[in-house]
């Protein structure tokens, strides 16, 4: 007999299960590579993820501040209530705040937060970027802020509501929304990695340019050797540099993952 209780849809990583049933958009290539290749170093203590979904990326970036020595497990020591929120102002250790306007997802991230290995780090918001920046964000300062934000801007909506609200920018998240907001809430060495289809660089860049950002690398990303890129995961900080860090990803060659792809998603890939 079945136990209805269990989910029916979990997604098993090294270090953590996501169960992968009410989020508008489910455990996909584009977050883990994100997850996986976006800048992270081990003095960052507050981190952002916008638009987290089932709550992948942030426990992977909890991961990989974990591996490299940083005190994930403490995640501040003064608490702060938020309308009917509850967050952690930092303290000793890392504070990953992410938000999700999808009361579903939201729900779905915060269960896998409280199931992973960093629960006192990790603290799910169901509120939009907007309301987050009102409520939430005045007078602080992140040291990396990433998403897998919604893309298709001139595509069909989906006839599924929720998926659509996830994946088009006619909600008000876009690229733009979030680099306006990285724009007042960076630290002075402070990131914002993105994930976006590759046709979207230099209208994300020039924006970014606008908002006092500057791109100081980018990888572009190809599921074969013979086609071009269809992502780029695109990182910008206050500071210029002469030239850009800019390389290519290959996903598969001849049927087979690549070296670089495994070599990149072995810390959380089962196969890999």
């Amino acid at each position: 007999m079945t136990d209805s209780r269990r989910p029916m849809s979990v997604f098993r990583f090294k270090k953590f299960d996501v169960v992968n049933e009410r989020s508008a958009m489910k455990v996909n290539t584009d977050g883990v590579l994100l997850g996986a290749a976006m800048t992270i170093v081990p003095q960052d203590r507050r981190l952002l993820d916008v638009g987290t979904g089932t709550g992948t990326i942030a426990m992977m970036a909890a991961q990989r501040l974990a591996g490299a020595g940083t005190p994930v497990q403490r995640g501040g020591d003064i608490r702060k209530e938020v309308g009917s929120e509850v967050r952690q102002e930092v303290g000793k250790g890392v504070v990953i705040d992410a938000i999700d306007v999808d009361e579903p997802s939201a729900a779905e991230a915060a269960a896998n937060f409280s199931n992973s290995p960093w629960p006192e780090a990790l603290h799910p918001f169901n509120m939009s970027l907007e309301r987050y920046a009102a409520e939430v964000a005045p007078g602080i300062l992140y040291d990396l802020i990433f998403s897998n934000p919604p893309y298709f801007e001139d595509s069909l909506v989906a006839p599924d509501e929720r998926k659509s609200t996830a994946r088009h920018t006619s909600e008000g998240l876009s690229y733009r929304d979030i680099l306006d907001f990285a724009s007042e809430h960076l630290s002075g060495r402070g990131r914002v990695s993105l994930v976006l289809p590759a046709g979207q660089e230099a209208a994300l860049c020039r924006y970014a340019r606008m908002s006092g950002l500057h791109l100081f690398r980018i990888l572009r990303v190809r599921t074969v050797p013979r086609k071009a890129p269809s992502r780029i995961i695109a990182e910008f900080s206050r500071s210029r540099v002469p030239a850009p860090d800019d390389s290519v990803l290959t996903i598969q060659n001849e049927g087979q993952y690549t070296q670089e792809y495994l070599s990149l998603t072995r810390d959380f890939y089962l196969f890999a």
